[in-house]
Parts: structure tokens; sequence; C-alpha cells
């Protein structure tokens, strides 16, 4: 019965089309469309860089290479929720895994097999998956745990896979502002001499945050989550953040996703001030890729002590917290559950928020 979905699976999409030609990103980019649409790369096409890798690994020309005279697993270690949707373009021969399809693709000497996964989880159900392309290779349903990569090579080390244009939406989001009004957030007033800041919905339903210092706070306490919002800086080298794992009743005591947008002799591979992306204080972004005065997006997740962030679906962190457990963050490595909290760093602060949403993932495994 699964070989016959597999096979109805294969047919039913074996010429599907990601976008429309004019709308087609360069190899190992995204359209704006993409972005806004909170689309992340997982791919670079210049590094490995977010990959955990055994065996042999290369990049050229903007095509990930696994598997040359060695036995080689390739997998995305970020996990995004039980719910998302993968594209992936690859050839060659080995296995790949992605969501809960699985398959081989057998074509050594070339057929480029490419298509979309659409994989929701609800618990022992399979809902409608679907994994498309012309060419050779068979493909089957696999129940798959959430906490499982979402993307996944192997190969025998006699052969290789090429890979290129990994890219991942996360689905099923609950927002947290409502572009309406400020329900589900409260000003944190623990310190009266830190709230300044100014936080209004503006009539277009954007969050502004004016002047600071000052916190607004979610009323409700999150530990593992993917966060997904839209931001813009309303002047230069403006500074702010997005706190998370607070200890409650304290001010931004947690983790930061750092904003801000400068950088340094004219290169973004040298930020300042840690950079937009940054796990601040902690670990700095590898390039700024956002400007002062655009919208750009912010991917972060959280999955136990593994951080990764995504700016304009680039992603410019990918950390390890292995420091010794410690209830405060500054001290080492913070588990509980806290509040997310939006800084006005000081009073030149003008930023504007929109579509923040989030979804939850499962506790980390003791």
């Amino acid at each position: 019965m699964y070989r016959l979905l597999a096979v109805c699976a294969v047919l039913a999409f074996a010429t599907p089309t990601l976008a429309d030609d004019k709308d087609k990103p360069k190899p190992n980019t995204l359209t704006p469309k993409e972005i806004a649409e909170g689309w992340v790369l997982l791919f670079d096409g210049e590094t490995t860089f977010g990959w955990k890798i055994e065996g042999a690994a290369e990049v050229k020309d903007g095509v990930l290479i696994l598997g040359k005279d060695k036995k080689t697993t390739a997998q995305i270690p970020a996990h995004f929720g039980t719910a998302y949707e993968v594209r992936v373009e690859f050839q060659g021969k080995g296995i790949i895994a992605a969501g809960r399809i699985t398959g081989n693709c057998d074509d050594p000497v070339g057929g480029e097999y490419w298509g979309g996964v659409d994989d929701e989880w609800d618990g022992n159900k399979r809902n409608a998956s679907r994994f498309g392309g012309p060419g050779k290779g068979s493909w089957g349903f696999r129940e798959r745990k959430p906490d499982q990569p979402p993307v996944k090579f192997t190969t025998d080390g006699k052969n290789v896979i090429h890979v290129r244009n990994v890219k991942l939406r996360p689905l099923n989001t609950t927002d947290l502002f409502t572009g309406k009004n400020l329900d589900g957030w409260k000003v944190n007033a623990v310190n009266p001499k830190r709230m300044s800041s100014e936080f209004e919905v503006t009539k277009a339903g954007e969050l502004s945050v004016k002047n600071g210092p000052g916190d607004l706070v979610t009323e409700k306490e999150f530990d593992n989550f993917v966060l997904q919002l839209e931001c813009k800086t309303l002047g230069k080298a403006l500074n702010s953040g997005i706190f998370f794992r607070c200890i409650p009743g304290q001010y931004q005591n947690g983790y930061e996703a750092q904003i801000q947008n400068a950088y340094k002799e004219n290169d973004r591979t040298k930020p300042v001030d840690f950079g937009t992306g940054a796990i601040y204080r902690r670990i700095a972004a590898r390039k700024v890729v956002s400007n002062d005065n655009e919208w750009f997006t912010m991917t972060v997740v959280a999955d136990g002590k593994h951080f990764a962030t995504w700016v304009n679906g680039y992603q410019t962190v990918d950390w390890i917290d292995d420091r010794k457990e410690n209830e405060n963050p500054r001290n080492g490595y913070r588990a509980a559950k806290g509040p997310i909290s939006i800084q006005g760093h000081d009073p030149t602060t003008d930023l504007l928020f929109r579509n923040i949403r989030i979804v939850e993932l499962p506790a980390e495994k003791k």
C-alpha cells in the first residue's frame, strides 16, 4: 500500500513548480517574497555552516558535494517543530530524508531530482506529504519523530550526492502580536528607572518602539521554540534586541538575539556590537545581512543548548551553549522557561516590528 502511495506521489508531482521563472532566485538565495513568507536557507552555497557532517564534504560552485571516497552523512541539526515545508535540489546516488519522506536517488550519472515536501505531524497519523521529481527513484512514507533532522543525506562513499537550494519554512505558527493591540504583552515594570520606552500599535498594524530604556515582555513563558518576526530600524546603527528565556521578574536577564545593523570597514563580516542575528555577548553574527531603514526578517531557534539564527533567510549563528547549567544565563546555560521581550535600548530607539510569530518545540531531553 505504501509503495503504491509513493508511486502516486511521484507521478502526481513529477514536474513540480516552486515558483514562476521570473520569481525564481539565483541558486542558494531567496526571493523577497520567500523572505517575507518566512523561508530560511539551510545551505548558503559557500560553506557547510549550519550542517552536521560526518565524512567527506566540500562546496564548489554553489553546490554541496557529499561522499567522495568516504561514507558520509550530512544533516541539519536545527529543529523547526512538527510542521514545516522543505524544498531541496539534489542529484547523485544515495538516500535523502526530508520530513517523513525517505527515498533513494539512484541515478549516479546525473538527472536532477527536485521537488517540495509538505510535512505536517499529527501523532501517528500520516498527513498529506509529497515529494516529486523527474527521473528514476523510489519513494516511500516513513514515520519520523519531531526531534529528527528536517533534512538528512547519506551516501556510501562510492557515489556522491550534489545538493543545492535547500530551504525550509516553519508552518503552524502562532501569532504573538495581533497587529491591533498589545494583548499578550505587558511593560516590564520591575525597574521604574527603565520604563522610558513607548510601545504603541500603529494604524498600519505595526508595533512601534521608541525611546529607552524599556522592556515589553510576553505574558506567556517559553523555553524551546522557533521565533520569526519582521523588524525595521528607523535610524542609523540603532540598537535593540529580542530577549528570551528571561528570568521572570527581572529586567532583560536572558539570552539576546541582537539587532544592530552597523559593520566596520565597509565589511559585513565585521559587525559592530556583535551584529544583527548575534546572541549578544556570546557569539557574533558571521555577517551583517540587514540594513537600517529596511524591513528584514529574523528567525531564532532555541532548542535546548542549540541556538541558531537567520536574518533575511541567511544563517548568521549556529551555537551550542556548553557552559554549566545555571539559573542565571549571564553565568551559565539556562534551560528554564521565561518571557520573550523586545528591548527599548536608549533615547535614540525608533523601531517597528510586525508579523511576530512562534512555534513551540518539545522540551529538552535530559
